[in-house]
């Protein structure tokens, strides 16, 4: 197998472990409440842990080879903010869809808006995981890995609410599937038109852009519809146990 196969390969794996994150769909349960308060607020730990120990430290680290130290934090919080405006941006551009926002309309919405948040997450992974495969096997096994691990609980704030706003097992299916599969097309946009194009300075702005993203749709969308179901310990116990885990996996994975 080459190396651009292989590259491929693993950035599919790691975009299909999405897929993962609908078994609980399949789980019969007469707790719907239970299980849509425990899946966001744990989906929501995930991705907070994510931006804060992964996404924004490498964006700073990559930024910094442009800029002296003041002038990165700088450009970090810049576009971090246009993340964060973005996804505002994209939340306005797709509103409940019912002039009463019902509780499924805006379940609805949760798990559209986090479809799209984890679509423009997974594009630059797909570029990362594609690039580093390609220059070094056990560097890109590794990140791929870490990614898939993350991808779970992505996978799941997207499979819950729009399983639970339309009673569709196949469209919760195929709305996760679509996010997953924009990981190997991140590869694909590597491989075909970005790879001589792709500066540490690039990767560094996405991944603050992406950071603010994740962290807006994390506070905004998926915590407060968990709180809506007046769970509230559960959905902290589960948000704490969502940064938890990432974490301890970040570290395992080194």
């Amino acid at each position: 197998m080459n190396q651009i196969t292989y590259a491929f390969l693993l950035s599919l794996f790691a975009g299909l472990s999405t897929l993962i994150g609908t078994i609980p769909i399949f789980i019969k349960t007469k707790q719907k409440e239970k299980m849509i308060t425990i899946s966001l607020a744990f989906a929501a730990g995930v991705m907070i842990c994510v931006s804060f120990i992964d996404l924004i430290p490498e964006a700073f680290s990559l930024i910094r080879e442009t800029f002296y130290p003041f002038p990165s934090v700088l450009v970090l919080a810049i576009f971090f903010s246009l993340g964060v405006l973005l996804s505002i941006f994209i939340d306005r551009l797709f509103p409940d869809g019912t002039s009463n926002h019902t509780k499924q309309s805006h379940l609805y919405h949760v798990g559209f808006i986090s479809m799209m948040a984890i679509i423009a997450h997974n594009l630059p992974e797909g570029i990362a995981t594609f690039l580093s495969s390609s220059s070094n096997a056990q560097l890109g096994l590794v990140l791929s890995i870490a990614i898939a691990l993350h991808n779970i609980p992505e996978g799941i704030s997207i499979a819950i609410p729009i399983y639970y706003s339309t009673k569709s097992k196949k469209k919760a299916f195929l709305y996760t599937l679509f996010s997953g599969l924009s990981e190997p097309l991140g590869a694909l946009l590597a491989y075909l038109f970005l790879s001589p194009f792709v500066t540490p300075l690039m990767m560094g702005l996405l991944l603050a852009i992406i950071a603010g993203i994740m962290i807006h749709i994390s506070c905004y969308e998926l915590l407060p519809e968990s709180l809506s179901y007046r769970l509230p310990k559960k959905t902290w116990l589960y948000f704490i146990i969502g940064t938890i885990v990432m974490y301890l996996s970040r570290i395992l994975m080194g």
